[in-house]
């Protein structure tokens, strides 16, 4: 693939693609109001460049972005599922679209509405009592439950609890929040089935522990069977159980986190619920909590009136106060509405099972040629091991690498920890029988490059712009400022 240039480089001296009309004021010296420090020597380097050379540019670039829209994305434990326009369309109306976040209740009758029958739809999928749409992304819901937990612990005099356990095929998010919240992390090892070891947990509950931290599915895809088991446990400790609702789509409809046993739990409605997901943002991690934890979630929360409209109103003194500005992201919110008026119940529980059935139909069509160290049957995601093939001279990081060859996004790798050579892959629902058997056949057709054709693997990808980057050094010194050829570093 050709490289395409940098705009500095389609510069031509004197080019412009803009008029801007006269300045009507006066000019100001800006010597007698800033340090000289801050001020330039010389006027700033931009490209000059019609407006078809942008428009051309960046159309360009566009071109080299991979995205669900252009193909598959088989991202393991991110769900990158297909997100349907109308629920762009259904954000993007002007009633939503216009509104600005400090306008008077009375104006606002509409959205607060629809956020409120997400939040009864929420709580009626995860079986909570109460819920908070604030938290931006999944992360921030994480870092909300736990705060909420440590609040609550706080209040009933338990200052002491201030150990979190994860599981060792934990989400990393999960220790990052708990220590991000001032706790002890404790793993939690897996037992030979791939579920957390109930003895070993057992041993390792106390009168210090806050919370346990887990999602079901894990993310090795299996479903944790001993889940009442191991609430009962946590609970009989004093501690709370927190879920991670990074693989809610596998569940929908079928069973709740509240009758699991879970205290609180936390959605990504920009995985689960439908919002272009990816580069950043933007994203949403909505928190619900069992009644009696309802007081510490924050504030504000929006309060039907005896006459029937609706108030942004304050928590209570027991609140953890606000964790993101205003109420969220309500435009993400509002595609996870839309999102749910097309599924309806029936529809949700018909995407949980198309998820189970493509990922356990991928599985079986890959498990002949690598290796599954769990292979019992899975539910939305499934871990492959690619020690084998590192035997045979190829590691994942290659075999992921020549996938961009074949057209496909490549699947996590190295994660979860517990799987030596590790790559997981979650097909998600919306992909087709016929999009499945192209992955596993390009899987299928790399396996044999790594006997006859290694340097294809050692050298992927071949098909983009640059090839195989050192990403440990691009992410120790990245070159963030472009530079003329001419001038000094």
């Amino acid at each position: 693939m050709d490289r395409v240039p940098l705009i500095f480089e389609r510069s031509r001296t004197g080019r412009v693609g803009v008029s801007l009309p006269p300045c009507d004021v006066d000019e100001v010296d800006l010597s007698e109001t800033l340090p000289p420090e801050l001020l330039r020597d010389d006027a700033p380097l931009l490209p000059e460049v019609s407006e078809l050379d942008v428009v051309r540019h960046y159309t360009e670039l566009s071109h080299l972005n991979y995205g669900v829209d252009t193909g598959f994305y088989p991202l393991g434990s991110c769900t990158m599922k297909y997100n349907p326009k109308v629920n762009d369309w259904a954000a993007g109306l002007s009633g939503f679209e216009q509104l600005h976040p400090l306008q008077p209740d009375h104006t606002v009758q509409g959205v607060l509405e629809a956020l409120k029958d997400l939040e009864r739809w929420l709580l009626e999928i995860t079986g909570m009592d109460a819920m908070s749409l604030q938290p931006a992304a999944g992360a921030q819901g994480e870092f909300t439950g736990i705060l909420v937990i440590l609040a609550y612990l706080k209040n009933r005099g338990q200052d002491q609890r201030t150990v979190i356990l994860v599981p060792d095929s934990a989400h990393g998010t999960n220790p990052a929040t708990a220590s991000m919240a001032g706790c002890t992390v404790k793993v939690v090892p897996s037992n030979q089935r791939g579920q957390v070891d109930v003895d070993a947990l057992r041993a390792l509950v106390d009168e210090n522990v806050a919370g346990l931290m887990l999602t079901n599915p894990n993310t090795l895809g299996i479903f944790e069977s001993d889940i009442l088991e191991i609430a009962e446990i946590v609970h009989q400790a004093g501690g709370l159980l927190y879920y991670d609702g990074a693989n809610a789509n596998a569940i929908l409809g079928k069973v709740r986190p509240g009758d699991m046993g879970f205290d609180v739990v936390h959605l990504n409605l920009h995985k689960t619920f439908s919002t272009p997901h990816g580069g950043g943002g933007p994203g949403s991690g909505p928190v619900g909590v069992k009644s009696w934890l309802e007081p510490y979630l924050p504030t504000p929360w929006i309060k039907s009136q005896a006459d029937g409209s609706l108030i942004w109103a304050d928590r209570g003194p027991r609140s953890i106060g606000k964790v993101r500005s205003y109420y969220g992201n309500v435009g993400v919110l509002l595609r996870a509405y839309a999102y749910l008026l097309t599924q309806g119940a029936d529809g949700l529980t018909e995407v949980a099972e198309t998820a189970v059935l493509n990922a356990n139909y991928l599985a079986s069509l890959l498990r002949q040629h690598y290796d599954m160290p769990y292979p019992e049957s899975v539910k939305h995601e499934f871990v492959l091991s690619l020690t084998k093939q590192k035997e045979r001279g190829s590691r994942s990081f290659d075999v992921a690498k020549r996938l961009i060859d074949y057209g496909f996004y490549p699947p996590t790798v190295y994660f979860p920890l517990v799987v030596d050579e590790a790559m997981m892959v979650e097909p998600t629902e919306t992909e087709s029988k016929e999009t499945l058997e192209r992955f596993s056949d390009a899987m299928i057709q790399i396996d044999k490059e790594v006997d006859h054709h290694p340097e294809l693997l050692a050298s992927a990808p071949q098909t983009t712009v640059v090839s195989r980057l050192d990403e440990t050094l691009a992410a120790r010194r990245p070159e963030l400022v472009y530079r003329p050829s001419n001038e000094p570093e």
